[in-house]
């Protein structure tokens, strides 16, 4: 069974926003065994929108489409599946009565006409309940095809996929199951990766699909089983990564659903009871803005002293000055005593340092750009590792952040 999105908004064609909601999309929809043939953006435009209506048909039993439902005169979406369906708009009660609400308890300016027009619907549409916000949901079903549009504001159509949509595509679409398990290995390149797992790769059972996911330092093995016995993809999935794990599975560090190393690490560190502090030089606090973006993150995490300059390595953190003249400000000695130094000042379990030249020129070091320490403290004591990462500034800081995760992670299961 297959899907297709629709994503509706100059905003996304000329870059101004990144399209989240189909990537959010296409993943609730893999979860209950609906492919995504293919994802679409189009201009709010009467011709395109319906264009790519037809073309979608062709090809998708369900068809999602987000954006172009706001009160505005550039949101026609609604219009165009009028014109697409031969139908008419008619005012909804319930959705009237729950834009009136929304206005008189959270919105301050009083409500307009042009805000009661959210009400306005095709006739041939079911409302989809927006909690959320003022634009409904609306599902038209014609000759066995959904064609579903929710509003493009991503939470409001989170929700009413989850709420809404994915519940009547189960209920009315009979659909294959999907199994998905993706194994996150670090420390090896893709290529090497394949050469050692060639053979095991080519006797997978048909259907079952390999795609490798490498990014900055890990590589992704996503296995993808697909059929109508349930039973019988789940044990082949399970034989197929047991051999796998045979294989490489000293540069196994887990599974993940969606998961991130950085909410491996709070697993890890919730279950163990213990804490961590950051002490950030060329990373600029990208590695505390990681680890504090995950809920209940306070648990486990103390805090990160972001010492970008020299002085602040030794007036905030106390690296000894005589340190950074004999072995220079990028170097081993340095980053220990970073990671050291913040878990004392911090009193954490672990303490992870940084300090690199990420350019584009060398700055307080002459290390070579691309040159990165990462040190870790624990309360076996301290090590550090030196990289050489490559000469683009942006992937030197985002690789060394991961190789970071990955040390913290490897030493915490020491424990």
């Amino acid at each position: 069974m297959f899907a297709e999105i629709i994503t509706i908004g100059d905003e996304i064609l000329i870059g101004q926003i990144v399209d989240s909601n189909a990537t959010f999309i296409a993943q609730e929809l893999t979860k209950i065994g609906v492919s995504v043939y293919q994802i679409t953006s189009v201009q709010d435009e009467r011709a395109h929108i319906l264009r790519a209506l037809k073309e979608a048909r062709s090809r998708a039993q369900v068809i999602l489409i987000t954006g172009g439902l706001g009160p505005t005169k550039d949101d026609i979406t609604k219009h165009t599946l009028c014109e697409y369906f031969g139908d008419t708009l008619i005012e909804d009660k319930q959705v009237l009565y729950h834009v009136e609400q929304l206005f008189k308890k959270f919105i301050a300016t009083p409500i307009s006409d042009v805000n009661r027009r959210q009400a306005l619907v095709p006739s041939k549409a079911v409302v989809l309940h927006n909690a959320y916000g003022t634009a409904p949901g609306m599902w038209i079903m014609e000759k066995g095809t959904a064609f579903v549009s929710m509003p493009g504001v991503p939470f409001e159509m989170k929700n009413l996929m989850q709420r809404e949509v994915i519940p009547k595509i189960v209920k009315e679409f009979k659909r294959p199951f999907i199994l998905h398990k993706t194994i996150v290995t670090y420390g090896m390149g893709e290529s090497a990766i394949a050469a050692i797992i060639a053979d095991w790769e080519e006797n997978l059972p048909s259907f079952i699909k390999l795609a490798y996911l490498p990014n900055l330092g890990k590589v992704r093995l996503r296995l993808t089983a697909k059929g109508t016995d349930n039973t019988l993809i789940s044990a082949a999935m399970e034989e197929a990564s047991n051999k796998l794990y045979n294989l490489i599975g000293e540069i196994i560090y887990g599974e993940e659903d969606g998961e991130t190393i950085e909410h491996t690490l709070a697993k890890l560190l919730t279950a163990k009871k213990m804490t961590l502090a950051t002490a950030e030089s060329f990373t600029g606090g990208k590695i505390a803005q990681q680890i504090t973006a995950q809920p209940g993150a306070s648990a486990y995490f103390k805090g990160s002293v972001v010492s970008y300059a020299t002085q602040a390595k030794i007036e905030v953190l106390g690296v000894p000055e005589k340190l950074v003249d004999a072995h220079s400000v990028v170097s081993a000695p340095v980053a220990e005593a970073m990671a050291k130094n913040v878990r004392r000042l911090m009193d954490t379990d672990f303490g992870v340092a940084t300090t690199g030249n990420a350019g584009p020129t060398k700055g307080d070091s002459d290390a070579d750009i691309g040159t990165v320490f990462i040190a870790i403290a624990s309360p076996k004591g301290v090590f550090s590792q030196k990289f050489i990462m490559g000469n683009h500034r942006e992937r030197i800081v985002q690789k060394a952040v991961h190789k970071a995760f990955e040390l913290l992670q490897k030493e915490i299961l020491n424990f």
